[in-house]
C-alpha cells in the first residue's frame, strides 16, 4: 500500500492554481523518513516533493507547513500541525527535468518525497555552459550548478548582511568560471578561457585570491599594481562640468562648452585622430583636450581688462602660466571713466573657474584629472589614447582584471565609480558590431559594495551609468554583478533588473523584503529562512537556478580567499603595549594619500612592514 512506501507524505485536498494543499499522513508523524539508507526531513520548507501523473512526475517545493498551511474547513483541533501547502515548480518526463507544468493533479492524488535520485534529474545538468559554486544543502552529494549565460546577461546581485560570506561567495563564482577544479575533465579545464571580469574591488579584498589570474590597477599602488588613471575628456561634457564647476547654466555654461569644444577641434586637427570627422566633432566626441588650458583661456577672458579711446587695448602685466595654473594679471579696472574698463565678453564665470582649479590641485582627483599618460600637454596631446586604457582593462592575457579603489574617500569612490563604467559602456556600445565589443567578448562587471554608490542619493553619475547597463547592457554583451550587505539602500530599478539573486544571511527586515519581492507570492516563504542561515549559505533564485536552491557554497582554499576577516581584537588587544607617533597619521591626512610616507622621521616604515602588521 501507499501509506507504507517509505516516500509517501500524504494526499492533495485542494488545487488552486500552482498550490495544493496536502493531508500530512499519520506514517510521517515522526518527521523523518529512511529511504535506501538515506535520512530525509519530511515537510521541511523549501524542500521537494513529488508528485506521480503516470509516466511523469510533477515536482514542487514546500511553501508553508502547520498551522499556516491549514485549510478553512479543516477540524483545527484533530488535524493542527498535520497540513503543508506545495508550489508546483516543474514536471521530471521520462529521465528529464522541465520547468513549468503541462497538467495539474487531482484531488486524492498522492504526494511523495523527492529522493536524492529524483534531484538529480534537476540539478545534475551538463557541464557545458554550467559552473558548480557548491553542493545543495539538503543533499550534499548533489552539486549546485549555475548558467553562465543568465548569470552574465540577466545580471545577477549578492546580497548578505556582515560576515555571512559574500566576499568568499563572489570570489568562489569567479573562481568557477576562471580556475576549473583539479578534478575537472581535461576537455572542461579550458572551457573559459576568454572570460573577460572586470571587478570593482572597493575594499582591496581580492588582489590576493585573484593572483595569477588577474591584472591589478590601483588608486594608490602599494605592491605590484598598476597606477589607475581615467582620462577625464573620455567623459560626457555635462557630466565632467558637473564635477569640476558644481552645474551650470545658461551663458555660463556656454562659455564652458563653447571653450570644450574649440580646444577638440584645435586636438583634432593637430592629431588626426583616425575614423574623426571634423564636421561631426561634438562637444561630447571623447577627443582629448588640456583642462590647465581650458581654465587659462576662461579666466584670462574673465579677468582681462582693456584701455584706450576704442577700449581695445589690453592692459597685461604678466602673461601667467597655465601649466602651472598661475593667471595672467591685468591692471585693475577703474571706477570712472578714465579706465581700464571690464571686458565686455566676460561670462561672470570667475567663481566656477575657482572651484576648477582647486579640482586640479586637489590630489584626491589625480586620477580622474591628471590621468597619467593619458593627460594631454597644453597643446591637446597625451602620450597615449583611449586604446591603450581599453587594451589594459579589457585585452590583457588574465581573464579578471581588479580595479582596486581601496582607501578613496566616498565623495570620490562614486565618481570614479561612474567615470569608470561610462567609459567602459560607451566603448562596448559603439563597438558591440566589433570581435573586440561586447557581443563577441561578452564582459561580466563585478561591483562591490554597491550601496555606497548605487542609492538614490548617490552620484547621478554612477548610479545613471548602472541603471543603463541593466536596462540595457545584454543587448550589448554587458552583464552586472552587484554585492552589497545593504539591498535596501541599493536604487530599486538597478536590483529589479537582476535576474538571479544569491541571497547569503539577511538580519534587517527591509533587506529580507526587498529580496522576498523577488519571488513569487507562493514562493517567498523560502527566504523566511534568511535569517538563520550559516555562513557561505546562499538561497540562489533566478533565471540561472533551474530552480531555487539553497546550497552551501564551496570556500576557496585558504591562500585564495579575500582579505575580509574581522579584526582579531582579543589577540591585538594582548600585544605588548609600544609607545606610538602620530607624524604618519597627520602627514597621510595632509597629502590626501594614505600611502603617503613621511620622510626624514624616524618613525619612517615600509609599506610592506605595515601590511605585515595588520595581517599579525
Amino acid at each position: 500500500m501507499l501509506s507504507r512506501d517509505p516516500t509517501f507524505l500524504g494526499r492533495i485536498v485542494s488545487v488552486s492554481g500552482a498550490a495544493l494543499t496536502v493531508h500530512l499522513a499519520q506514517s510521517v508523524a515522526s518527521g523523518l523518513s529512511i529511504i535506501k539508507g538515506q535520512t530525509y526531513r519530511v515537510g521541511q520548507v523549501g524542500s521537494f516533493v513529488r508528485v506521480p501523473q503516470g509516466y511523469q512526475s510533477l515536482l514542487g517545493i514546500v511553501a508553508r507547513v502547520g498551522a499556516e498551511a491549514i485549510p478553512e474547513h479543516a477540524d483545527t483541533n484533530e488535524d493542527a500541525g498535520r497540513w503543508m501547502t506545495v508550489e508546483l515548480v516543474g514536471e521530471i518526463v521520462g529521465d528529464k527535468f522541465e520547468r513549468g507544468v503541462s497538467q495539474f493533479p487531482n484531488i486524492g492524488d498522492s504526494v511523495h518525497l523527492a529522493s536524492e535520485d529524483e534531484l538529480r534529474q534537476v540539478y545534475d545538468v551538463p557541464n557545458q555552459g554550467h559552473v558548480t559554486i557548491g553542493t545543495l544543502s539538503s543533499s550534499e552529494s548533489i552539486s549546485a550548478k549555475i548558467s553562465l549565460n543568465e548569470l552574465v546577461t540577466r545580471h545577477s546581485a549578492v546580497l548578505g548582511s556582515t560576515g555571512a560570506g559574500k566576499s568568499t561567495t563572489v570570489a568562489s563564482i569567479l573562481r568557477a568560471i576562471t580556475t576549473p577544479a583539479e578534478d575537472s575533465e581535461p576537455h572542461e579545464k579550458e572551457l573559459y578561457q576568454s572570460a573577460r571580469i572586470l571587478m570593482l574591488d572597493v575594499h582591496g579584498e581580492y588582489s590576493v585570491p585573484f593572483a595569477g589570474i588577474a591584472q591589478i590597477f590601483s588608486v594608490e599602488p602599494q605592491y605590484q599594481e598598476e597606477r589607475l588613471y581615467i582620462p577625464y575628456w573620455a567623459l560626457d561634457t555635462n557630466d565632467l562640468l558637473e564635477f569640476l564647476t558644481g552645474g551650470l547654466e545658461g551663458n555660463r555654461e556656454t562659455a564652458f562648452t563653447d571653450k570644450i569644444f574649440e580646444l577638440k577641434s584645435a586636438s583634432h586637427e593637430t592629431q588626426k585622430f583616425s575614423g574623426v570627422d571634423s564636421m561631426s566633432i561634438t562637444v561630447d566626441t571623447p577627443l582629448p583636450f588640456s583642462l590647465k588650458q581650458l581654465w587659462y583661456d576662461l579666466v584670462k577672458t574673465e579677468t582681462a581688462t582693456f584701455e584706450g579711446p576704442d577700449r581695445n587695448e589690453p592692459t597685461l602685466q604678466e602673461e601667467g602660466d597655465p601649466d602651472r595654473l598661475v593667471p595672467p594679471k591685468y591692471k585693475p579696472h577703474g571706477m570712472g571713466s578714465a579706465g581700464p574698463f571690464l571686458n565686455n565678453q566676460a561670462a561672470g564665470i570667475q567663481r566656477p573657474l575657482n572651484l576648477l582649479r582647486s579640482r586640479l590641485l586637489d590630489r584626491r582627483y589625480d586620477f580622474l584629472l591628471h590621468p597619467g599618460p593619458w593627460e594631454p600637454n597644453l597643446s591637446g596631446v597625451p602620450n597615449e589614447d583611449l586604446d591603450g586604457l581599453l587594451c589594459r582593462w579589457l585585452g590583457g592575457e588574465k581573464p579578471i582584471t581588479i580595479l582596486d579603489l581601496s582607501g578613496v574617500p566616498s565623495a570620490v569612490l562614486e565618481r570614479l565609480v561612474g567615470s569608470i563604467l561610462k567609459i567602459l559602456y560607451e566603448a562596448l556600445f559603439w563597438s558591440r558590431e566589433k570581435s573586440e565589443g561586447g557581443i563577441e567578448r561578452p564582459l561580466l562587471v563585478v561591483m562591490e559594495e554597491a550601496h555606497r554608490y548605487l542609492s538614490d542619493k548617490s552620484d547621478p553619475l554612477s548610479s545613471n551609468t548602472v541603471q543603463r547597463i541593466v536596462k540595457e547592457g545584454r543587448k550589448y554583451g554587458v552583464g552586472a554583478m552587484v554585492i552589497s550587505q545593504r539591498p535596501s539602500e541599493v536604487n530599486e530599478t538597478v536590483l529589479s533588473q537582476c535576474g538571479t539573486f544569491f541571497a547569503l544571511r539577511l538580519s534587517n527586515p527591509s533587506d529580507r523584503s526587498r529580496v522576498q519581492g523577488t519571488l513569487p507570492d507562493g514562493l517567498a516563504g523560502l527566504l523566511d529562512a534568511l535569517p538563520i542561515l550559516r555562513t557561505g549559505e546562499a538561497i540562489v533564485t533566478g533565471e540561472a537556478a533551474k530552480l531555487p536552491m539553497r546550497c552551501r557554497v564551496t570556500l576557496p582554499a585558504k591562500p585564495y580567499r579575500p582579505r575580509s576577516g574581522d579584526p582579531e581584537v582579543s589577540e591585538k588587544w594582548r600585544l605588548k603595549r609600544r609607545q606610538e607617533s602620530y607624524d604618519r597619521v597627520v602627514a597621510s591626512w595632509r597629502a590626501q594619500r594614505p600611502l603617503a610616507v613621511v620622510k626624514d622621521l624616524d618613525i619612517q616604515r615600509d609599506p610592506v612592514e605595515d601590511q605585515g602588521d595588520r595581517d599579525g
